[in-house]
């Protein structure tokens, strides 16, 4: 989608949000960095990618009536299914409990195509939180995005997990810049720790970049957001966690000198 406004054409940031196991955090991250990208003047769409578990819906206590199988299945388009989050954000719902949703064949990857081509808005930030793992679908939306956040926490598996992802996007897709996030950190400096014993590893076995976003201090007031179905940076917008997202929602937004495309290359790498 490369629209024109006011005789201006407006390109549209795609961020790609992954992490190589569940439980780290990441569809709470998504939320909270929509939100924060929201009170940072940016019109942000969410497009939930664990199409066959949808969470981030529930996540944010929202209900819509459709989701993405129904676009799949040809019964409605991509601006009808799309619902309202908070502070405006849109979100685009995935299918719940939809097995043959967690790995699209090549027909259902046009249907995307198609949609993504024909869709109109104002949507400046395109989020797309994928499914946790090393899936085809989630390969399939870190290639296409113009940059990939991996999540990762203190947890050995979730390190070892995330290096996982990192190597098979490297080294399969030819992916070689990763932001790197460190979720559920005790403080700063174990999330540079954990950072650094990510890159060294990469470093070692990978020809690859990867740039420290900062991490996300283990806070009560990020679970109980979460048991209030709310994101933590708007209800508790004065905790440690939600000015740490402030600062790297404002990180991503700042415009590099070199990306890999907007969304018309997205929509044409999802071919």
């Amino acid at each position: 989608m490369l629209r024109e406004q006011r005789g201006k054409k407006r390109y549209v940031k795609t961020i790609a949000v992954a992490s190589g196991k569940g439980g780290v955090g990441k569809t709470n991250m998504v939320a909270n960095l929509a939100v924060a990208m929201r009170k940072l003047g940016k019109d942000v769409l969410v497009m939930d990618a664990d199409l066959g578990l949808s969470s981030i819906d529930v996540l944010l206590q929202l209900a819509p009536s459709h989701t993405i199988q129904h676009v799949l299945s040809g019964e409605m388009r991509l601006r009808d299914i799309i619902v309202d989050g908070p502070h405006g954000i849109k979100i685009l719902p995935a299918g719940s409990g939809v097995q043959e949703l967690t790995a699209l064949n090549e027909f259902q990857r046009l249907r995307i195509l198609e949609e993504f081509e024909a869709f109109e808005s104002d949507v400046e930030v395109l989020l797309i939180d994928t499914s946790p793992g090393i899936s085809e679908n989630v390969a399939f939306f870190c290639i296409a995005a113009q940059e990939i956040i991996i999540i990762t926490s203190p947890e050995p598996t979730a390190l070892t997990d995330a290096y996982a992802l990192i190597k098979v996007l490297s080294t399969r897709y030819q992916e070689k810049e990763f932001f790197i996030l460190v979720n559920s950190a005790k403080h700063a400096e174990e999330g540079l720790e954990i950072f650094r014993r990510l890159s060294l590893a990469a470093g070692k076995f990978l020809n690859i970049s990867l740039d420290y976003l900062g991490h996300i201090p283990c806070d009560a007031d990020v679970q109980r957001a979460v048991k209030a179905q709310k994101a933590f940076v708007d209800v508790f917008p004065q905790s440690p966690a939600a000015q740490q997202i402030m600062q790297i929602a404002s990180r991503m937004l700042t415009p590099r000198e070199t990306v890999k495309g907007n969304l018309q290359f997205f929509i044409g790498n999802l071919l």
